[in-house]
């Protein structure tokens, strides 16, 4: 079961949603946030975040804080707080030269992590005697562009994606607003900035997502090489990298301990499993089409078809079957966990929004369990 909301025919860059899910930010490949409010079952626009000079590239929703983070290609990081029923941006001092990339808030939302073109992770917390977003930079040994971030529940280890297709997990302590941390698997001692593992999938493809699982023990990361790649900290930091026959993917998301949901160019989510003896396992579509309307297609439905891939040629007269019409950029946990997800958001090129009901897929499919 799949519940669809259409937002245009603009590319949907990121989007984020707020912690009841009754709130949603977004932007459309330009400088613009759009805040909506879920209304029955339809979304309302509710506010227009305008501080960015140019592409809006992240954006993450607080579910404690209610606080919006943003991030954009004009090197600007801000966090917005409601008050009296509007957005209220405060900048970021991200000191950085290159675009800014990708942002994430810290489980404990007392700090977040901005990916950037600068070769470095910048670090932000709120300095409270100069009532501003502060940061400390991550740089040593990245070469390349940071594209994707993604936080230990600890609050203090940080993974990394990049352009220089390597996967890495650093130490994210910052002493002036933590205490020390606890020893993990990936490593006992966590000054501020030290890298505790670097991964490498063994391709050419730079690493578009990466994703701890519930425990912190596991790391998955995609690749443009079409490969997902699995470690385990509990494991003797084992990895697991298996290729497919599918498109390269551009998000990943683990939905239990060993259930993992990727999504990409192929326009369809899918479902990965790690077993016991370590091996990665496609399972299964979530998107699973109706065959016998395949083939069907109304006039208006050509017509939005024309509209969306901006062409007349016989090509563009064919829709695809699945839920989704062009890529699937980012997916995110809907309700649920990490430890136990039920639903999975997914946006994309189409301009749409997709929520999968990962329960229902297991009624449908006889003898399907997302363990």
């Amino acid at each position: 079961m799949t519940e669809k909301h259409s937002f245009g025919v603009e590319p949907i860059t990121c989007h984020s949603f707020s912690n009841d899910r009754k709130g949603l930010a977004l932007s459309k490949n330009d400088n613009d946030v759009i805040v909506y409010k879920k209304e029955g079952t339809k979304w309302t626009e509710t506010g227009l975040l305008t501080e960015h000079g140019q592409r809006v590239t992240s954006i993450d929703w607080a579910s404690k804080s209610n606080r919006l983070v943003t991030c954009g290609a004009d090197r600007n990081a801000y966090v917005w707080t409601l008050e009296g029923g509007a957005w209220k941006p405060h900048l970021v001092i991200l000191r950085i030269n290159r675009a800014a990339t990708f942002v994430r808030w810290s489980p404990e939302e007392n700090k977040f992590a901005v990916g950037s073109g600068a070769r470095l992770v910048s670090i932000c917390y709120f300095e409270e005697e100069n009532n501003w977003w502060v940061s400390k930079h991550i740089k040593k040994p990245i070469k390349s562009t940071i594209t994707c971030v993604d936080w230990h529940h600890n609050n203090i280890l940080l993974a990394t994606g990049s352009t220089d297709f390597k996967a890495r997990v650093f130490s994210a302590y910052v002493k002036e607003i933590e205490s020390k941390p606890s020893a993990t698997n990936w490593g006992t001692k966590m000054p501020f900035g030290t890298m505790m593992a670097e991964y490498s999938s063994g391709g050419g493809g730079w690493v578009h997502s990466v994703s701890f699982s519930a425990s912190g023990d596991k790391l998955a990361w995609v690749g443009h090489d079409a490969s997902i790649a699995v470690v385990d900290a509990a494991n003797g930091q084992s990895l697991t990298v298996v290729k497919g026959k599918y498109l390269p993917f551009c998000d990943i998301v683990w939905v239990t301990e060993n259930s993992m949901v990727a999504v990409g160019y192929d326009c369809c989510p899918k479902l990965y499993t790690q077993k016991s003896d370590g091996s990665v396992e496609y399972v299964h579509d979530l998107d699973i089409p109706n065959e016998g309307d395949a083939g069907k297609m109304s006039a208006m439905s050509r017509f939005k078809n024309l509209d969306k891939r901006g062409g007349a040629g016989s090509e563009t007269m064919t829709a695809l079957k699945f839920q989704h019409q062009n890529t699937i950029t980012q997916v995110s946990i809907y309700a649920g966990s990490k430890s136990g997800c039920d639903k999975v958001a997914t946006s994309g090129v189409d301009g749409q929004i997709v929520i999968w009901d990962l329960k229902s897929l297991e009624k449908s499919l006889a003898g399907l369990k997302i363990a």
